[in-house]
């Protein structure tokens, strides 16, 4: 196999969140050669014992554990943070860290104010030290070849974009108490587009958000909910008090974001209904289209027309996948794809460990963190307004407009 990861400056890392999403990443972080994670973070004893002997069984190593986030961040000589705890949390944790000198990086999730969006921005200015959403999905090789197609300009001038996050989720919801997962509590008590930033973060990519572009208002509309309370109704009569419970979060969530450089992006939120996964992708320019759903392009003066077909014919994505298939993940492929969400957990990870080592800006920084994370708020904002739009806060402050030092290297994103 070719040398992909070659090992440079050790960091000692602390992990703080160590359930469904936490365990499997610290383990990639303690399989990487120049990561040493020194200390490990959970509420909850058992989910904290299990992390200590994975790492002491698997992988010969001990890391100090505490049970609240403030002890491990006064754990000495800590160069990052992982924070893969509940979402409303996640702010407050990155704040708190960079205040201690920290560097953050946090899953993805959306924000519950804009006032907290603000606050993580002029901390890490205030500071000097940046914070990273960890969004996997940047890394995944079909939005990286789709951003390889962008650069080269195969669809010509982008006009829209759409994502989603399609994906049932009633047992995992409607079992959040029993698994302790997060996820139950925000569809209870709240009605937003929860969960963004796996389809807005790639379209940054493409439209060079807070790079020349930004985002500059949105409306959010939300059908009824009804699948989770059918789902609960049914399946959790152990509770009465959750089998009668209203929901509030809408089954589907639209919004409609508009760019300064006139581009739209459609997002569609749908967790709590019957349907197979789909991230809802779609690439629109003036020279063609690219649909996630049927994996369909069309690009003009390319795609084959069928004579006897009155209109434009469609095509399969795969010979553009190929063709355009990105050079880290032809370089990845080659070496031996890692586990975890088909290989861009480990991508992000390393994405943001190298910048670390390397002194370079983070791939994907506190700007683009924060207004990823606002559009939950904002959309939750414009849904309790009837669809009305919202001002999407420039959270760079004008820094948009100008050429500012990006990432460096192959996992840049640029």
């Amino acid at each position: 196999m070719a040398d992909f990861t070659i090992p440079g400056k050790t960091l000692s890392i602390g992990v703080i969140g160590l359930g469904h999403r936490g365990l499997p990443q610290l383990k990639l972080l303690a399989a990487m050669a120049d990561v040493n994670i020194a200390a490990v973070c959970d509420f909850y004893e058992d989910r904290l014992q299990t992390a200590v002997d994975v790492l002491q069984q698997e992988f010969n190593t001990r890391a100090t554990p505490y049970r609240t986030a403030e002890d491990l961040l006064a754990h000495p000589g800590l160069d990052a943070v992982m924070i893969f705890t509940a979402w409303e949390s996640h702010i407050d944790l990155a704040i708190k860290a960079m205040k201690r000198g920290i560097v953050p990086a946090m899953e993805v999730g959306g924000a519950t104010s804009l006032q907290e969006c603000w606050q993580l921005v002029e901390t890490s200015e205030q500071t000097g030290i940046d914070c990273m959403m960890l969004e996997n999905c940047c890394y995944g090789r079909e939005e990286m070849a789709l951003m390889n197609m962008v650069r080269q300009g195969l669809f010509g001038e982008l006009v829209h974009c759409r994502g989603a996050y399609e994906h049932d989720l009633r047992d995992e919801i409607g079992r959040g108490d029993l698994i302790r997962h997060y996820r139950q509590r925000h569809f209870l008590n709240r009605n937003a587009e929860l969960y963004p930033t796996h389809e807005l973060g790639p379209i940054a990519q493409y439209l060079n958000l807070n790079r020349g572009n930004r985002m500059l208002s949105l409306v959010s509309v939300a059908s009824k909910a009804a699948g989770l309370s059918a789902w609960m109704k049914e399946h959790r009569q152990d509770r009465p008090d959750l089998a009668n419970a209203r929901v509030n979060c809408g089954d589907v969530v639209t919004t409609i974001i508009t760019c300064a450089n006139g581009e739209t992006i459609l997002l569609s939120h749908d967790c709590t209904l019957p349907r197979a996964y789909s991230r809802g992708g779609r690439v629109q320019g003036t020279r063609g289209i690219w649909m996630e759903d049927g994996r369909l392009m069309y690009i003009e003066d390319r795609t084959p027309e069928d004579p006897n077909y009155w209109t434009h014919s469609w095509e399969s994505d795969k010979p553009y996948m190929e063709e355009f298939d990105h050079p880290l993940w032809k370089e990845y492929v080659t070496a031996g794809v890692k586990a975890g969400h088909g290989g861009m957990d480990y991508l992000v990870l390393r994405g943001f460990i190298e910048a670390l080592q390397q002194g370079t800006p983070l791939p994907i920084d506190v700007y683009d963190t924060a207004s990823w994370m606002a559009v939950t708020a904002l959309s939750e904002e414009s849904i309790t307004l009837g669809g009305a739009p919202v001002i999407i806060p420039d959270f760079t402050k004008g820094r948009w407009l100008e050429t500012r030092p990006g990432a460096v290297g192959k996992y840049a994103l640029n």
